[in-house]
């Protein structure tokens, strides 16, 4: 049985967004540990547009954009990276990784609730069954005693909330805009513009910057993998999913990244998952099957 090539890229793009994604909250803070956060995704989505733009170049892709363009793509790239990325990778400063996505987790919602505000469109009896279930999940793992809350951690959960309606903005957003016609490009335009801003605002705030040779070992791995993994290739498939499914399908990952933090964590850092835990991800995943359970592909629009 074979299936079509939309089909394929569309499953591997949310492996992207689901797998890889999930493990950059382990990532991110491996490195915060020792590098200053804007500093820090300052490099990743610098390094990460180099790359793109090279690949793009060698492809032969066309890399002109109308002035519309631009700032569609200037505007996407402040609200998920310089503003959804880089505050979030600072609050982890003050959260565990874990609870981070967990909290990440309330996207889907999020997404539900400013599209009911903004078209006025009625949420499906599906999706709210499925928002249920991620809600129930989610206050499942958080509740556990093993979660530890730190210093500044009331802070941290503002911030990542702040952020949370960030990325959900963004997504409905770029669903819209006209924002160039190869996904690859766009992504490299939104890093570019993004990782000037955020070296500009860290430089403001006086974050120390360090040359990448004087970090640890881990944190340099961990950082290379944040940049091609978690960049380059989730960050495209995000913006390809973003144009060619619903909105809300792609919120799902939030659902599933948490799981994903998890299980790496028990596997990494030999941190523990409970029964509470793994019914918790039973629960979420079954949220994701009823938000996800109506058709993948939407009816592109004419003109786009």
């Amino acid at each position: 049985m074979s299936f079509p090539r939309k089909t394929i890229l569309i499953l591997l793009a949310f492996f992207a967004i689901y797998v890889i994604w999930g493990s950059t909250y382990l990532l991110n803070k491996i490195v915060v540990t020792e590098v200053a956060p804007l500093y820090l995704a300052a490099i990743r989505f610098t390094t990460a547009s180099v790359l793109i733009f090279t690949i793009a170049k060698v492809l032969k892709l066309n890399l002109a954009i109308t002035k519309r363009q631009f700032f569609n793509n200037v505007f996407a790239g402040f609200l998920f990276l310089v503003y959804g990325n880089g505050v979030f990778v600072w609050a982890l400063k003050y959260v565990d990784s874990g609870f981070g996505a967990l909290e990440a987790s309330i996207q889907p919602l999020m997404v539900l609730v400013m599209m009911r505000m903004v078209d006025g469109k009625k949420i499906q009896k599906k999706s709210i069954i499925g928002i249920t279930l991620g809600i129930i999940g989610m206050y499942l793992l958080v509740s556990q005693d093993q979660i530890v809350f730190q210093e500044n951690s009331l802070i941290g959960i503002i911030m990542i909330f702040t952020c949370v309606i960030s990325w959900s903005w963004g997504s409905l957003f770029v669903a819209r805009a006209e924002l160039g016609p190869n996904y690859f490009v766009n992504t490299a335009y939104q890093m570019t513009v993004s990782g000037i801003l955020l070296f500009i605002i860290s430089f403001l705030l006086g974050e120390t910057w360090s040359s990448p040779t004087t970090w640890s070992v881990p944190a340099q791995w961990s950082m290379l993998l944040l940049i091609v993994f978690g960049s380059v290739v989730a960050f495209t498939a995000f913006n390809y999913l973003l144009k060619e499914v619903s909105t809300e399908k792609v919120s799902t990952s939030a659902y599933v990244n948490p799981v994903i933090a998890l299980i790496l964590g028990w596997y990494i850092l030999d941190e523990q998952i409970t029964g509470q835990s793994i019914l918790a991800a039973i629960i979420l995943l079954t949220g994701v099957y009823f938000i996800n359970s109506r058709r993948i592909v939407k009816p592109r629009m004419h003109g786009r």
